[in-house]
């Protein structure tokens, strides 16, 4: 019994002395650790703006709302930025590249071109005589002449007249060699030889039809005349190209025009002929500049005895070693680029441990190999996707970021919001317009306060303002409709507005009315300087403009909440 008395006594003692030794520091080192992960973790974001992110609570610097405890894990992305997971990263195979600075000469130019006719190597063919097409041997489009080639015959009563004036002055050879001498030259000039003249006089008879013979070898481009048709003399007949030569026609970057003279050699490909390189030389250099295109016109002569190159097909030159400075460029792979419009876009890889994107709009250069020359929107060191762009892009505006495709749209409805031309009026209708919109910045003066009654009263007399503005006063009937749009939309959302006791139901009627009168001020003016004001939180986040005295912004749409969310778009005068 003692026994078992004393194995429990040193039981106790061992798990006395082991607390004693180990639990108390246990207990302080989590203590201690949560403390640390509390003072680690615990940041204060924006509701509205979640890429603010501060160590303490505050105020948001853009809104002015009050912080609020951020949640564990927390990224602080920007409005314009959005997280992929692993998973989605792997599954799309996304892949990014840093951008770098490369040699140029690592590189040639390539440059997107199309085969055209060579126009030196052109012709016309025309009829000198008038008169009636009887046969034209020319089929169809596209077929080959060959010069000598009887292309058509033609009546003429002009010719036929002349032909007997010439056996008419046969007669007189020998008392008026001049006249004789002059019918035979009015004949050459119709293109007949001294042999038909001759035959004409040997056996006396009179040719009605006319031969019409090609002047050159080529291949038929144009059919200006059918069988039956009525010509004059000079008329165009058919049009001809010697396709034995061609032009190739590129664009050349106002930065690349340094690189390109007049006789340098160049390396043509086309896809028609994969694997095959056209040697040729730089036979013109526009020396006006496209400014819609930033572009030169370079033009290239390629033989075509073969017939290989039709007028119309893409080609490609390349040029390589032109840089002989070394000149250091950055450049970024052409998979990595999204064009849209004139835009082109990339996605930047914002984190360097996040798979956190972005999308960037930059300016490029000319097309160096397989990558674009980058002239602005990147820095040497950014990271960007180079593959599945796409489906980063199709990720962008499923999550209501900025994307190809929304953020054109974007612009263009704010494009278009902002887009009204200035008709002229009189200065007396302007001073009526600005009484309404005097009693209007009182209405959202009132709004920015959060004051339901003084919102109600300013719209009233903001209506009273309304029947004093002079329709008369606006000669053109464009003025005319322009305001009495504008002036129901007004009456209709002003009239909410008084009878509404709710602020949040004023604000929402304050969007339809700025809408309408910022129309009109735009059209017609005030004849002060007005601020056009816009918040893209404001309307459920879709955006909305006001009209303001003063560049300071107060949002009307949020009051005290997000006082000072919003910017100055435009201003009026």
């Amino acid at each position: 019994m003692k026994k078992y008395i004393i194995y429990v006594a040193v039981l106790g003692l061992g798990l006395l002395l082991g607390w004693l030794l180990f639990g108390g520091a246990s207990s302080q080192e989590t203590e201690h650790n949560h403390e640390a992960e509390t003072s680690i973790t615990q940041m204060w974001t924006c509701s509205m703006h979640p890429q603010i992110m501060q160590p303490e609570p505050g105020d948001c610097p853009i809104c002015g709302m009050d912080l609020i405890p951020a949640e564990a894990g927390a990224t602080g992305l920007t409005a314009d930025q959005f997280k992929l997971t692993e998973n989605a990263m792997a599954l799309a195979n996304i892949q990014t590249t840093i951008v770098g600075n490369n040699e140029s000469e690592n590189h040639g130019i390539t440059l997107s071109g199309k085969i055209a006719e060579n126009e030196s190597a052109n012709a016309v063919q025309v009829s000198y005589v008038s008169g009636r097409i009887e046969h034209l041997n020319v089929s169809f489009t596209g077929e080959d002449v060959r010069k000598g080639q009887l292309l058509a015959t033609v009546y003429s009563p002009e010719l036929y007249a002349a032909q007997q004036e010439l056996l008419t002055a046969v007669s007189l050879k020998e008392s008026q060699p001049e006249l004789y001498q002059a019918v035979r030259n009015k004949l050459k000039l119709w293109k007949l030889s001294d042999s038909q003249i001759n035959q004409i006089e040997t056996t006396g008879k009179v040719k009605e039809k006319l031969p019409v013979y090609a002047t050159v070898s080529g291949v038929v481009t144009q059919k200006l005349i059918n069988e039956g048709d009525y010509i004059k003399q000079g008329q165009p007949l058919l049009k001809i190209a010697n396709l034995e030569t061609v032009w190739a026609n590129f664009d050349v970057y106002e930065n690349q025009i340094s690189q390109f003279k007049i006789g340098q050699a160049i390396d043509v490909s086309a896809k028609a002929y994969p694997g095959k390189v056209f040697n040729g030389t730089v036979d013109f250099i526009d020396p006006v500049l496209n400014p819609n295109t930033r572009t030169v016109n370079l033009r290239v002569v390629l033989n075509n005895t073969k017939g290989e190159f039709k007028p119309g097909m893409f080609v490609e030159a390349e040029l390589k070693g032109v840089n002989a400075k070394n000149k250091e460029i950055l450049t970024v792979p052409s998979t990595a680029v999204l064009w849209t419009g004139q835009r082109s876009v990339v996605y930047l890889k914002s984190s360097k441990t996040e798979p956190v994107f972005e999308m960037r709009e930059v300016t490029l250069g000319g097309r160096l190999g397989d990558t674009y020359q980058v002239l602005e929107g990147l820095n040497a060191g950014d990271e960007i996707v180079t593959n599945g762009t796409f489906t980063v892009d199709a990720a962008a505006q499923l999550q209501g970021k900025k994307s190809m495709m929304n953020h054109a749209k974007e612009e263009a409805m704010e494009s278009d919001e902002l887009k009204t031309n200035r008709l002229t009026v009189s200065k007396e209708f302007q001073q009526q317009l600005k009484s309404v919109y005097d009693e209007y910045i009182a209405l959202k003066d009132a709004l920015v306060e959060g004051y339901s009654e003084e919102a109600s009263e300013a719209s009233q007399s903001l209506e009273k303002s309304l029947p004093k503005v002079d329709m008369k006063l606006l000669k053109e009937n464009e003025a005319h409709m322009r305001w009495m749009t504008q002036l129901k939309k007004i009456e209709s959302n002003s009239a909410s507005i008084s009878k509404s006791s709710k602020i949040e139901e004023q604000r929402q009627h304050f969007k339809g009315l700025s809408d309408a009168l910022i129309a009109a001020i735009q059209s017609f003016g005030v004849n002060e300087k007005v601020f056009l004001e816009y918040c893209p939180m404001a309307n459920d986040n879709q955006g909305a403009f006001w009209l303001s005295k003063e560049e300071k912004v107060l949002n009307p749409y949020f009051g005290d909440a997000m006082l000072t969310c919003g910017e100055v778009k435009q201003i009026i005068e």
